[in-house]
């Protein structure tokens, strides 16, 4: 059974990176970079400093938290655990896949740190604004990641699915502990009008919009 699902997950690997082509290359390479977030980064700076002082610091600290514990779970430990190689090191896949500018990743990959991380922060930011479209923009933004690392050939969908459970889980924790915080402190609720969650899915819109620009720029 383990090496049916190996032999699905993969094929449905290959099927994304086969897609492959210069435009591509360029735009998924953009979103999986580090400062493709700058943007939403700012935004959500921005919403917070129209909120109490106490409750934008409780939140920043509970982003910062929810990054750690997904980043730590999914890279410190179970990565480690169970050392499955990613499509780039594997030997028996490795000629197949198709390698962007070079970028194979570290030895193994199971589960993403990147699907954890992002979907960490789109599910505690959905939690503390209550906002759907909030929820909307960050989940859109934190897919988007999670193709590209499956375009880029260094993760499975398995480990994206993992990565995506490890995230939920974490943010979920997170924003338990925060509602425990405030409880105990009587530090004050935010918040978060449709506005604010107007401004993040602008953002993110934005975001991808000159992504894709410089992609087609580049490659023209």
């Amino acid at each position: 059974m383990l090496e049916y699902l190996n032999d699905i997950d993969a094929d449905a690997l290959l099927a994304v990176n086969g897609l492959h082509n210069a435009f591509q290359d360029t735009f998924w390479w953009m979103v999986s970079a580090k400062w493709s977030s700058l943007l939403m980064i700012m935004a959500l700076l921005w919403i917070l400093l129209r909120q109490n002082r106490r409750h934008a610091l409780l939140v920043v600290a509970m982003l910062a938290l929810a990054v750690l514990v997904a980043d730590q779970v999914s890279s410190g430990l179970i990565k480690h655990l169970v050392e499955r190689l990613r499509p780039t090191q594997d030997p028996s896949l490795s000629n197949m896949v198709h390698i962007v500018n070079g970028y194979r990743g570290g030895m193994y990959g199971f589960v993403s740190s990147h699907a954890a991380n992002f979907m960490a922060v789109a599910t505690l930011l959905s939690l503390i604004t209550r906002e759907r479209w909030m929820l909307f923009s960050l989940v859109s933004w934190a897919l988007l990641q999670c193709y590209s690392r499956m375009y880029l050939g260094v993760h499975y969908p398995g480990d994206i699915l993992g990565g995506i459970a490890v995230g939920v889980l974490a943010g979920w924790l997170v924003w338990r502990l925060m509602r425990w915080i405030q409880r105990r402190w009587r530090l004050p609720d935010g918040y978060y009008s449709r506005a604010d969650a107007n401004i993040m899915t602008n953002t993110v819109a934005l975001t991808i919009l000159i992504l894709l620009t410089a992609a087609l720029i580049q490659t023209w």
